[in-house]
């Protein structure tokens, strides 16, 4: 058991207790029972754990273990070069790089990535997720030449570039074999941001990751509660997990047929499960919304990213009761490539905010980390201010108020852009004490001011 003393609760200074597993007593004054450990707020914030809606729980841990090949570590040819010929490789010889954009080296493919290493297999993802390119020993390894899967690019003459799109499942079964990365670390790391809750938005996930998955949340090396939304429709999630909508990437690298799309939306809701469909521009949003009208609606349908809505579509996605799930952190992390690459007309549109919640739209944050910036409290800071690397502002127009980028996390992930939990007694007990009051906390978000945070009434780091 455990006694918050003097802790703002809502804006009332107050005492909580924690026991078993809940919030057993909100009070003033609240005195000491035996045994119980007793904290001191000094007036810091309690709030219910955050919540991140949408993060890739396996690439994050791999991606700590793999040579960054991108801004701000890496930022020319010869520092990639560097990077990869000093990587540690893994245990099969391969180097697995992250993080890559065109500013670095140009667009790669297999001869040039042969030029800055040919002596291992590398594979080489870029910073959106999407790509990944391999050099000659890799692609040789692989069987490339003889692939057929769609992703694999080929040039003119029918000979693969190298370069492979959304095709990270086909890669895993060519692959060495390896272990799921250990999630320990990642674990960890977001309870220090006060992150409680998770949901995976990794799609089409295979059996061995999702018992790893469940292993992890059993065992306690990721003690955050799961949520999954790449559990196949035709098995249950494992225990200890929860199962979400489906998830249905539209990649604008290659957008599906109306019919074939229309039919996977129809599936998941004949199963009684909504879609989560990843949407980055304005064509795959148009077609997803011609695939809803074909199929119906999931009060459980959401859209992933939302990076582009024209505004004459924000009435549609509230008429169809549409969730949003976006990330804001894309702006502050590479928002300046944004301003130059997409046509001035289309800056108001990017990663909307204000207009959502205004138009009712159900509005919740994320990092889809390791693509975007993990930490919640820079993700509403750029919700806030959508100020880009280089100070302009992205979108001023859709700025939200603190208040509201913090509500964005604090719904459950099974609702997310539902109403936001409260600290209130009988609840779990999924906590997180800040070092100052709520206000003071929120006029300058830091992850700095995250003092402990609770899951199920256990103490998840040391005050």
């Amino acid at each position: 058991m455990t006694l918050i003393k003097d802790t703002e609760v809502d804006g009332r200074r107050v005492d909580v207790r924690i026991a078993g597993g809940l919030v057993a007593e909100i009070g003033p004054r609240l005195s000491r029972q035996a045994g119980e450990e007793v904290l001191d707020a000094a007036g810091g914030a309690l709030l219910p754990g955050l919540t991140d809606h949408h993060l890739h729980l396996h690439a994050l841990a791999a991606a700590a273990t793999s040579v960054r090949c991108g801004p701000p570590t890496v930022r020319d040819v010869t520092q990639l070069a560097t990077a990869l010929n000093t990587a540690r490789g893994d245990e099969h010889g391969w180097v697995r790089g992250t993080g890559y954009v065109e500013t670095v080296a140009g667009e790669l493919n297999t001869a040039a990535l042969d030029g800055l290493h040919a002596q291992r297999p590398v594979r080489v993802q870029h910073r959106g997720g999407a790509l990944w390119v391999v050099n000659t020993r890799a692609a040789d390894a692989l069987g490339l030449g003889r692939a057929d899967h769609p992703g694999v690019e080929r040039d003119a003459t029918g000979a693969p570039t190298g370069r492979i799109w959304r095709a990270d499942g086909w890669l895993r079964g060519r692959l060495p074999s390896a272990s799921p990365p250990d999630l320990t670390d990642a674990g960890q790391a977001l309870l220090g941001l006060g992150v409680t809750a998770v949901t995976d938005a990794t799609p089409d996930l295979d059996t061995t990751a999702l018992h790893a998955l469940a292993s992890a949340t059993r065992t306690g090396a990721l003690p955050q509660r799961l949520h999954l939304l790449g559990v196949p429709l035709d098995i249950p999630a494992p225990p200890g997990v929860t199962s979400g909508p489906y998830k249905i990437v539209i990649a604008d690298s290659g957008l599906p047929d109306l019919d074939d799309l229309t039919t996977r939306v129809r599936t998941a809701h004949a199963v009684g499960r909504g879609v989560a469909a990843h949407c980055l521009t304005r064509e795959a949003l148009v077609l997803l919304l011609a695939a809803l009208d074909d199929a119906g609606a999931h009060p459980d349908d959401r859209i992933e990213h939302a990076a582009l809505v024209p505004q004459e579509l924000v009435p549609e996605l509230a008429r169809r009761r549409l969730r949003v799930v976006t990330q804001p952190g894309f702006l502050a992390d590479r928002g300046d490539e944004y301003l130059r690459h997409v046509p001035a007309t289309d800056h108001p549109d990017l990663y909307r905010a204000r207009s959502l919640l205004n138009a009712g739209i159900p509005l919740a944050l994320s990092s889809d980390a390791p693509y975007g910036p993990l930490d919640p409290w820079a993700v509403i800071a750029a919700a806030v201010h959508r100020r880009t690397p280089d100070t302009q502002v992205a979108g001023p127009a859709e700025r939200l108020a603190p208040a509201d980028a913090l509500n964005a996390y604090l719904a459950p992930p099974d609702n997310p852009g539902g109403p936001p939990r409260r600290v209130q007694q009988a609840r779990a007990a999924d906590l997180v004490l800040l070092a100052e009051p709520l206000a003071t906390v929120l006029a300058a978000p830091s992850a700095d001011t995250v003092r402990i945070a609770w899951i199920a009434g256990k103490p998840a780091n040391p005050a």
